[in-house]
Formats: C-alpha cells, structure tokens, sequence
C-alpha cells in the first residue's frame, strides 16, 4: 500500500515538492479536528483557575482532586480528555505519512537539488541537510516562544516548562537519523502546526 502511494506521488514528476503538498493536504483535511483540539484546550484553560483551588484545597488527596474535577468539568459541560481525543484520532494519518516517507517506495528514489530523498545524514553530510537542520531549528525556537506564550494564561506544571523548551527541537535530532523525505515531511508538517495552533488559538473564541 505504501509503494504504491509513494509510487502514485512519485508520478508528479517532483518528488520533493509532493511530499510537501501532500502533507498539507493531509493537514487540510485533518483540519477539523484541529479546531476541535483547540475549543477543547481553551475550555479547560477557562477552568484551570478552579482546578488550581481544588488542587491546593486537597493537597495530596489525588482521589479526592480527581472527583472534585470531574465534577468542575461536567458542570461546565467540558471533558477532561477535551482537546486530546481529536488530535489522538490524526495519528492513524501521521502514521501513513510516516511510512511512506520512511519506507522504500519510488517516492524516495526522487532528490532535492542533486541528493537522494533516502539519503540520511549519518551516511552522506550533504550541506541540504543542514539547511533543513537550519529550517527545523527556527520552527522549534517559534514553537517554543509560542508555548511559553501561552504559559502566561494557563497553568502549566514546573516539570512541563522544561520540557517545552527542549522538546521542540527533537525533530533535528529525529531529522539526521531518517531519510531526508522524512525531513522534509518534518518541516512542512512542524510548520503547518505552529501557524495552525497560533491562528486558531487568535481567532477561536
């Protein structure tokens, strides 16, 4: 299924330009739930102030914290998994998309200003790597100023604000050890998500 997927985008005659414009109409269509996740994320971030009462009245008592929240949420009319199930129900899509940017298919037989789609890194150091290396990193750092923009209006636990900060820029790391279309898949995907989050966080009331 996925050599022939791969196959089917190769056919455009731009690999490299393919993967891109399929993933952003893979992200299109999974726009939906996107909104979904952000309505359900604002809402609870409209409770968070209560949630943070009954988490400094009940101190150590999680059984007690966890009743006492489910019932803040349920006569809000909001779910504690709101703003997760959505984005839980595109990985099935991330999944297809990451076979076919990963598995050998004539998708990855295509390049990208004269190196491979199945090049890694490790093997060839082409300088398009570090460009896309260049790339990730600036999308990570606008991650990373976003989230903590957002810390100012919800609560985040301490050990979360750490890893805000780190785990943006995983996707260099994940980047150098898969094959260049994955990169590329990375990029397009990463930057579709932050400009995504930060426009439907603005105009989502």
């Amino acid at each position: 299924m996925f050599a022939d997927l791969g196959a089917a985008l190769a056919s455009f005659g731009m690999p490299a330009l393919a993967i891109v414009l399929f993933t952003m109409a893979v992200r299109l269509m999974l726009h939906p739930l996107a909104r979904a996740a952000v309505r359900g994320e604002k809402a609870k971030a409209k409770l968070a102030p209560e949630i943070q009462k009954l988490q400094k009245k009940y101190g150590k008592d999680l059984v007690r914290f966890s009743e006492e929240s489910q019932k803040v949420y349920k006569a809000n009319g909001v779910s504690m998994f709101a703003g997760m199930l959505p984005m839980l129900a595109t990985m099935p899509f991330f999944m297809v998309m990451y076979q076919i940017v990963t598995t050998p298919n004539p998708l990855l037989e295509g390049t990208i200003f004269g190196v491979s789609l199945s090049a890694h890194f490790t093997s060839s150091f082409a300088w398009v790597f570090f460009v896309l290396f260049g790339l990730l990193a600036v999308v990570a750092y606008l991650t990373v100023k976003w989230q903590q923009s957002r810390m100012t209006t919800t609560p985040t636990p301490g050990f979360m604000t750490g890893l805000i900060k780190v785990l943006p820029f995983g996707t260099i790391l994940v980047a150098a050890y898969l094959p260049l279309a994955a990169g590329l898949y990375l990029l397009t995907t990463t930057t579709w998500t932050i400009a995504e989050r930060a426009l439907l966080y603005r105009i989502l009331s």
